[in-house]
């Protein structure tokens, strides 16, 4: 067979996780030192020995140590992606799959490991920080950010490469992806406006985000050069979650009966705001038209399907993972920020079948 014959005394070359660097070394032809050049992504190897050294590799099957590898290239090969959030919310938000989605499909084809971490308690971020400084990943993605974390500066003095999904609310130099947040919310209001709706109520996000504060100043923004009112009354704040937005729709009722629009910060909050509707006897969209934001896969299982402003999540993700890598490349580090738009897709929830006709009729 040609493996034997490649080896000296006729030896059997082991194949697969049991091969070795001689091994390869053997059926390629060369030095073991050259093998570990190629392996360890070497210039110093002309493309002719490099493609010998690949097929023996693809041929025995070896898969390098990467405990090994490390000491030399001083990589893991590994990303961490930190979401502080509680774990409930990272698997019910439709969000936060979309996101890791886009970020898991760049990273394999760059033959990166994702490292997912969700710390809940003050133990847990203190263990957290401690392996991210440690040297376990080569770099951090961070997601969900509140208020004045301290983990994005504390990892940045560590010349730990840092990306942030979202605009941070401090304003750190940091590398982000965002999403035109504010844009969009403008674009939500409009809508309604275009409709004839006046009481335009808002479920607002978290303020210590900037998801959030952007959410409500595009809100704002839309009422202002409409000559809308800003009246408090119409606005209420939660968390970006289904309970949160039910919560925050029975305060508005409360507060100003008369509401006859919502624009709800995420999808979540705008299907937990139509089930309270609903059980107040409101139509949607009859007696109030609803808006959410994300356009998740929930916008069209919702009765009626759901108008949102979508977000283009999977490429926010792939974005995230595409800048940290220059990142970790690069000897010199620039702040980069990337602004990705969005769209508003107009469903039932806020133009009845009736209304549609009437409206392309020029009633």
């Amino acid at each position: 067979m040609h493996r034997e014959s490649a080896l000296t005394n006729g030896a059997t070359p082991r194949v697969g996780r049991g091969a070795t660097l001689d091994a390869v070394a053997h059926e390629a032809g060369v030095s073991r030192a050259t093998v570990s050049r190629v392996v360890n992504g070497s210039p110093k190897v002309s493309p002719e020995v490099r493609r010998q050294v690949e097929r023996a590799v693809d041929r025995l099957g070896y898969v390098p140590n990467l405990a090994a590898r490390s000491l030399v290239t001083r990589r893991s090969d590994s990303v961490g992606v930190v979401i502080t959030e509680p774990t409930g919310r990272l698997f019910n938000d439709p969000f936060f799959p979309r996101l890791l989605r886009g970020i898991s499909a760049e990273l394999a084809a760059r033959k990166l490991q994702l490292v997912l971490l969700m710390p809940e308690t003050e133990p847990d971020e203190e263990r957290l920080e401690r392996y991210l400084l440690s040297g376990h990943v080569d770099g951090v993605i961070l997601v969900s950010l509140h208020g004045d974390d301290p983990l994005p500066g504390d990892l940045l003095a560590r010349g730990i490469p840092v990306v942030i999904g979202g605009r941070p609310a401090t304003g750190i130099a940091a590398s982000y992806v965002d999403v035109d947040n504010r844009d969009g919310a403008r674009a939500a209001v409009r809508h309604l406006v275009s409709l004839g709706r006046r009481r335009i109520a808002t479920l607002a996000g978290p303020l210590d985000m900037a998801v959030g504060s952007d959410r409500l100043e595009g809100y704002r923004d839309a009422l202002a050069e409409s000559g809308l009112p800003h009246d408090r009354r119409l606005e209420a704040h939660g968390e970006f979650t289904y309970e949160s937005g039910a919560s925050a729709m029975r305060r508005v009722i409360h507060a100003a009966p008369d509401v006859d629009a919502v624009f709800a910060a995420s999808d979540l909050m705008a299907a937990g705001a139509m089930s309270v509707l609903r059980a107040a006897g409101r139509r949607v969209p009859e007696d109030v038209a609803v808006v959410g934001f994300d356009d998740s896969p929930l916008a069209v299982t919702t009765d009626p399907p759901l108008t949102s402003v979508r977000q283009p999540v999977e490429e926010m993700g792939g974005d995230l993972v595409r800048l940290l890598a220059d990142a970790i490349d690069r000897e010199i580090r620039t702040v980069r920020h990337v602004l990705l738009s969005t769209e508003l897709v107009p469903r039932a929830s806020s133009v009845a079948p009736a209304q549609s006709r009437d409206n392309a009729h020029g009633g």
